[in-house]
């Protein structure tokens, strides 16, 4: 009797969630995120948000000094999402990286990858991506390697890709680079087929309790639809308060303000309340 009466509350709340045009009304959103393999801060924090908190997804940096620790941690929990956050930029000043394939023309004279891709007030061209001589064929060289590096230690866990700090808008070769490669390698590129839009889960709070009250109240505002909130875990720990760069000193406290917002009590409350769905964008593509 109770597994029936459990039937029919399922099949129940089932049909009142479509409403009158035959739309689902359920309020999915994909918590992401991201440079995991960046720092062993980094690791513990997205890790943190995905076992305690609202992540679901989470991108992995492969050329970054913690790549091989986040692989030991991701291989401890078999349910979170993957997706490669393929790299060719260093923009902290107190650490670098660079490509894991012979590819000069995508580095500085040191054999770091570019702070940036294009030029700004900090950055001439001849210090960016952008302003020296790339070559298409590296760059698709190093996005395989990092692909397939990324697949070799995570098999069968790896469902998209992307390219930290907008790098498929520095070329129309690489946009298209990118979305055939993840055609290559089965790899979502783009949730835009699936109707997902942008949740603007924090309203521009950057530190602390704001960052909590304008989650909270973005999410009791958002209504029906499949949404995607894309940001960084981290501490404020010692590791993490030596990263930055001129106009990002404060990364430390903001990514930590973003650690705690993603697992506190009151935001997984009404997440609960209003029945929102968290999924990961393996669950949007099934």
């Amino acid at each position: 009797m109770v597994n029936y009466l459990k039937f029919f509350l399922i099949l129940f709340w089932s049909i009142i969630r479509i409403d009158a045009h035959g739309q689902q009304e359920d309020i999915r959103i994909i918590f992401r995120a991201d440079d995991i393999g960046s720092s062993h801060t980094a690791n513990l924090a997205c890790i943190d948000a995905y076992k305690n908190g609202v992540a679901r997804s989470v991108e992995i940096m492969v050329p970054c000094p913690w790549f091989p620790e986040a692989v030991k941690m991701l291989k401890e929990v078999p349910g979170y999402d993957v997706g490669i956050h393929l790299t060719m930029t260093s923009e902290w000043e107190n650490i670098k990286w660079g490509p894991v394939t012979n590819a000069p023309s995508l580095t500085d004279e040191d054999g770091y990858f570019f702070p940036t891709y294009w030029p700004n007030d900090r950055f001439p061209p001849e210090r960016t991506f952008t302003g020296n001589d790339w070559n298409i064929l590296e760059v698709e060289q190093e996005l395989r390697a990092q692909i397939e590096m990324a697949m070799k230690h995570l098999p069968g866990r790896i469902s998209h890709m992307g390219i930290h700090m907008g790098g498929t808008s520095a070329d129309p070769r690489i946009a298209e680079l990118h979305e055939r490669l993840g055609k290559e390698y089965g790899l979502v590129t783009s949730l835009e087929p699936y109707n997902v839009k942008y949740f603007n889960g924090f309203k521009g709070a950057r530190l602390g309790e704001e960052m909590i009250t304008n989650l909270v109240q973005a999410l009791e505002e958002v209504g029906p639809g499949n949404y995607l909130f894309i940001d960084h875990p981290g501490y404020d720990t010692k590791e993490m308060q030596a990263i930055g760069h001129d106009g990002y000193y404060d990364v430390a406290a903001n990514r930590d303000g973003v650690t705690k917002a993603w697992t506190d009590p009151r935001v997984m409350e009404v997440i609960e309340r209003r029945g929102i769905q968290l999924i990961s964008y393996a669950d949007l593509i099934k």
